[in-house]
């Protein structure tokens, strides 16, 4: 999350590019109310810090409304049922912004797609660089597993940037931002919500406030902006060949948390 960073840093780009999607603040942010305000109406909220600890969710789907507090209606499950060709296969979750992407409203010389998005009645252009090593990634992930994307993005912005990206059809479905909960200021992937057995299924983000209700399901990366040395999708390949053919995910992605 698609909950740190969707914009590159402001060392990096001007106060055009206010903020960091899914963590800390830009110093320079409350120069540009307005441009923040389009900013997180498109892409992500800011994501506060928490002196308490978040709950975590390894049973019954959870539904947090805007006030906190748990909705009593049932819930029904975020993705379809499982199609034939990925039968026994284990979901993996794949965050977009800062995992395979990063975007900015700032022109780029370099970018790989420009996507326009319509905010508040204006056409603004949106240009995005893939991290490199994604095709590959992708077109690997999408052959072992059942992919999903799920960002804390909207769907405006979120969905052409999938179009464009995900030439092999790895993504069996998208989620945007209305299926995240929102709480304590954070949009959380509930994985509870999916319909998937949780020892079969593995979150890829850069942020953990993503993952809180289930961090022992988590792979984590580095958030990337735009170094184009970066092999980290490469990276981890061989590790997600491996684990691949598990029956249960928790062993070894916590044999993977303490090698890290």
């Amino acid at each position: 999350m698609d909950n740190p960073s969707i914009f590159t840093q402001v060392s990096r780009e001007d106060v055009n590019n206010p903020l960091q999607e899914k963590g800390a603040q830009s110093p320079s942010s409350s120069k540009k109310p307005r441009n923040r305000s389009i900013f997180h109406s498109l892409f992500c909220c800011l994501c506060h810090e928490d002196t308490e600890p978040l709950p975590v969710n390894n049973n019954a789907p959870l539904l947090v409304e805007e006030n906190g507090s748990v909705s009593k209606s049932s819930a029904k499950y975020l993705l379809p049922e499982v199609k034939a060709h990925d039968a026994g296969k284990i979901c993996v979750v794949i965050d977009l912004d800062e995992t395979l992407v990063h975007s900015s409203f700032k022109p780029v010389n370099n970018a790989d797609f420009i996507i326009p998005v319509e905010i508040e009645g204006t056409v603004h252009q949106v240009y995005v660089l893939k991290r490199p090593h994604v095709d590959e990634f992708l077109r690997r992930m999408g052959e072992m597993f059942e992919c999903v994307l799920f960002t804390a993005s909207l769907a405006k912005y979120a969905d052409p940037v999938a179009d464009l990206l995900d030439k092999w059809g790895a993504f069996r479905s998208r989620l945007f931002r209305e299926s995240c909960a929102f709480h304590r200021g954070n949009y959380v992937k509930d994985l509870s919500r999916l319909g998937r057995d949780l020892n079969k299924l593995i979150i890829i983000d850069n942020s953990p406030a993503s993952y809180i209700f289930h961090p022992d399901n988590a792979v984590p990366v580095a958030s990337w902006f735009d170094d184009m040395t970066d092999t980290e999708l490469l990276d981890l390949l061989p590790f997600f060949e491996r684990i691949s053919r598990v029956d249960d995910v928790y062993s070894v992605l916590k044999l993977h948390r303490s090698a890290s």
